[in-house]
């Protein structure tokens, strides 16, 4: 009888579904767990083989006739800002994000629920419930935190805090070689101020503030519209057969 250690990593398939990025298509995912003592080295590992996490599982696309799904990285130390990137940036200027523990509230929440009505109202995750939010939050075995922006107040310049209510969220791990953007969100009657950029350009100066030489982004997939964001973020490195390769 062949028996495996509990920290031995196990690897299974999904089933086919529709692709959410591509009409027409069929995705399947090759997923394992990251728990046990081991889930902090298992999660470097696997996110740096092109791997994503959703609370205690890591993914990644198996798909049979498809290889549309790109990892990608930015290069923390030669990124240099757009002129439109920079203009995002000043508008936000009046923003401060402070890291909060991975915990759930119920005003994170219900901007969640605004985000995703105005924004994904079609997409999977639109059925989530407030303890599938939860869950998403706080269940992890990874070095993970919340970074939270609210307006910049009176006391900011002393304290680093912003006030008021959270404008937007992002779900982020700390990896020995970078951050990875797990999941972000915002207040979409502020879709004005470009957040989900403002949050990858914060996300890239905090890296490159704590040495960090790689900002995590997740799959870019050619041909979706809704990913087509990620190639704007360079230089940038991209998980193909022969590994990262830089693309400037």
């Amino acid at each position: 009888m062949t028996s495996h250690p509990r920290d031995t990593p196990q690897f299974y398939l999904t089933a086919p579904s529709a692709c959410p990025y591509l009409p027409g298509q069929e995705e399947r995912k090759v997923f394992t767990h990251l728990v046990g003592r081991r889930a902090r080295d298992l999660n470097e590992i696997l996110t740096q083989g092109g791997f994503r996490r959703s609370q205690t599982i890591a993914y990644r696309p198996a798909c049979e006739t498809c290889r549309a799904c790109i990892s990608v990285r930015v290069v923390v130390d030669d990124f240099v800002a757009s002129g439109g990137q920079r203009r995002i940036l000043q508008r936000n200027a009046d923003l401060v994000g402070n890291l909060e523990p991975n915990r759930p509230a119920s005003e994170q929440y219900a901007l969640f629920r605004r985000y995703l009505d105005a924004r994904h109202g079609d997409g999977g995750m639109v059925d989530m419930t407030v303890l599938d939010y939860a869950m998403m939050i706080e269940d992890s075995h990874v070095d993970t935190h919340l970074v939270a922006y609210r307006r910049r107040g009176p006391d900011t310049a002393i304290n680093g805090r912003g006030t008021g209510p959270t404008i937007a969220l992002c779900l982020t791990d700390v990896l020995a070689d970078g951050l990875s953007m797990v999941y972000s969100f915002y207040e979409p009657s502020e879709a004005h101020r470009s957040l989900g950029t403002f949050m990858i350009l914060d996300h890239i100066r905090r890296a490159a503030e704590l040495g960090l030489p790689y900002l995590y982004l997740g799959y870019w997939v050619e041909g979706s519209r809704k990913m087509d964001y990620k190639a704007r973020f360079k230089p940038q490195e991209r998980l193909m057969g022969p590994g990262w390769q830089r693309v400037e």
